[in-house]
Order: C-alpha cells, then structure tokens, then sequence
C-alpha cells in the first residue's frame, strides 16, 4: 500500500499549497450573462452510488432544461467522517459527468473544519453559483415533513441539542435527533439563512431509495471485491473504479500520511499545536503530556470526545493538513474566491455555464 500512501502525501502538499493561495484571493463579481436554469447538488460520491444516480435524474427530470452541477468536496480528500475518500476528486467528478451531470465543481473540504464551518461554505457555494435549484436526498418520516415544509417556504431550520427550531417564529419543530441525511438539510438551511440567500421554492426533496449501503460499498471496494457491491452501483462507477485501482490510485480510504501525522504530534511546539484547526485544550494538552508518539492508536487514545463520534477522525486529518484555524476562518469569509471546474459533460455545456456565472472567477482543473 506503498504507492497509495506517497499519493496521499502528494495530494496534502498540493492541496495545503492551493488552500494557502486560496486564502490571498478575493472574489469578483460581474453581471449574469445567462438566464438557464442552474441546479447545484452537494454529495460527496465516496463512491457515486445508484441512490446518488437516483436523485441527480430525478432533479434532471424536474428541471429538464437546466444544467445540473455537483459539488463535489475537494481539498485534502478528507470526508465529514474525517477519513480519506476512497477516489480522488477527478476520479469522482469522472463518475458522475459518466452518469449524467453536466459539471463538477470543486467544494470546500470537508475534514479540516467544523460541520457548521462547512456547512456555511456550501452554502457560499450555493450562493455564488447562483443556483435556482437545490436537489437534496432526505430519508422519509412524518415527523421531518413539517420540516421540509417550512424550508420549502425559505426559512430556515436551526439545529439545538435534541430540538428542531424555525428560525423565523421560534417554534420548536420537531423534539430529538435527526439521522444524518436530514440533518444536512437542516444544517444547510440554517447557513443559508446566516447568508441571506433566498432559498424559498428552490429545494428538491427527493426521497432516498431504499436497498443502497454507503458501508457495504466500501467494504466491497476497500476488499478489492466488487462483485458483493454491484447491484448498488452503476456500471460507470464501477468503470471508474476499476480504471483508478488498475493505476493503482484507488482505493484511498483509510490511507493516512501516518509519518506526516507523529511528526506534527511529536515536534509541533504548544502555539502552533493549540493554533491547528479542531485541536481542543484538553487534547492538546494530553499531546504535549503523553508524547512522543509510535502509532496513531496512541496518539487516538489523547483525542478528547467530541459532540461527533466522528471528532478524532477529524483530528487526525487536521495534523495532516496542518492548517490553523485563523487562516482557515480567513479561507471561509472569501470563500470561493474562485470556482474550480473538475470535469463536465462538452464544450458546449461549459460555455452555458461559464455565461450563467460569469460574476465568478473561474479555473478548470487539469
């Protein structure tokens, strides 16, 4: 797993380089050229699934005419989970301009900050791509309607320990917790209303299909055995993916910079330490105890609790990134200073797109 480990390492150099550049730049804003109808979907597509292909065509079937982009998280490859992806971006952009999108944007990456910072850089995104629909995945119950009812009307949902709260009249909406596809929803409407973006009548609720494991696929992929997964991906997924271990770029998940990871552990001094993004006093402070480090499980063992069972996760791939959390504030208040173009479908549609948003710099990824 060698070769996979140096890629990781060179994915988290490029990447730190581009977020640093990131943070000098500001964005531009010009007139809209096109009057198209633009649908901007966020899924991660870790791999792209046939629930994923389910909700792109049904968006696609709604709004026919327009251009259907996704966003798909970019810098770092680090999941919400904080784990690394199993494809690279390019490879996931691949697959789903395989499977019906026309464009691929890069977004924010997701497992160097917070889920609320993130959850306001998308809705940045949303914003700058000045996206006339959102399709959105949710998980069918009859206490999430009234929900989905209220967002629909364009007012925002806040998320408070085991309460949904409209955050126009304070009306406690729903008592308890959400599973997680919801509460994305729930989360994104509420940075969109921290924006001022008007979102009234622009979500598509799609309801999820049932019979797809995000969990069994992984497995299949991360064991090299394809076929236990099949009949929840699409063919062009799995041509992606076999095309991507064939050169021996995939599967990625679970593959960290290991080194990269004690080194910062072992030799970071207090300031720089306590500065990196998600690093809490207590966790800190048991670093700088316990240390020197030998494995990852050791150092895991110093990461205090989280309000996430995913919080060490992150962690760990903010001592690989190592980003501090000034700069990383600094990268969310001008974020995006540019959209990045990772793949789509011709010619012809990215010249539709760059007229829809060309208030924005843009730049295609090679």
């Amino acid at each position: 797993m060698d070769y996979t480990v140096d890629l990781v390492k060179e994915i988290l150099a490029r990447d730190r380089k581009t977020f640093l550049e990131d943070v000098a730049k500001r964005p531009e804003t010009k007139d809209v050229e096109s009057d198209i109808p633009l649908l901007a979907d966020f899924t991660e597509y870790n791999p792209l699934h046939k629930g994923h292909l389910h909700c792109l065509l049904e968006a696609k079937k709604a709004i026919p005419e327009g251009i259907f982009v996704a966003i798909v998280p970019g810098l770092f490859e680090r999941s919400g989970r904080g784990l690394p992806y199993i494809l690279t971006r390019q490879a996931r952009a691949k697959a789903a301009v395989a499977v019906g999108a026309d464009v691929v944007v890069e977004g924010p990456p997701m497992g160097i900050m917070g889920s609320g910072q993130y959850s306001l850089c998308l809705a940045r995104m949303f914003r700058a791509l000045d996206a006339d629909y959102i399709p959105r995945g949710y998980k069918p119950s009859q206490e999430f309607t009234p929900l989905l009812e209220t967002i629909s009307k364009g007012r925002g949902v806040a998320p408070k320990p085991y309460r949904m709260v409209d955050m126009e009249s304070g009306e406690v909406l729903l008592q308890g917790r959400l599973n997680e596809d919801n509460y994305v929803i729930i989360s994104l409407s509420k940075s969109l209303t921290r924006i001022g973006f008007d979102f009234k009548d622009k979500f598509i609720f799609i309801p999820r299909i049932e019979g797809v494991s995000g969990t069994i696929i992984r497995e299949a992929v991360v064991s090299g055995n394809l076929e236990s997964a099949q009949q929840m991906l699409p063919p062009q997924t799995i041509e992606v993916l076999e095309e991507e271990m064939n050169q021996k770029r995939a599967p990625l998940h679970g593959t960290r910079d290991v080194e990269g990871i004690l080194y910062t552990a072992n030799q970071a001094n207090p300031h720089d330490l306590k500065a990196l993004a998600l690093i809490d006093h207590r966790t800190r402070e048991a670093i700088l105890e316990k240390r020197p480090f030998n494995s990852i499980d050791e150092l895991r063992s110093c990461i205090a609790r989280g309000f996430s069972r995913h919080h060490p996760e992150r962690v760990l791939s903010s001592l690989e990134a190592r980003i501090d959390g000034d700069t990383i504030s600094r990268y969310i208040d001008h974020y995006p200073a540019v959209i990045r173009i990772l793949n789509y479908k011709n010619k012809e549609v990215l010249r539709e797109f760059k007229m829809r948003i060309s208030q924005r710099r843009l730049e295609i990824c090679q």
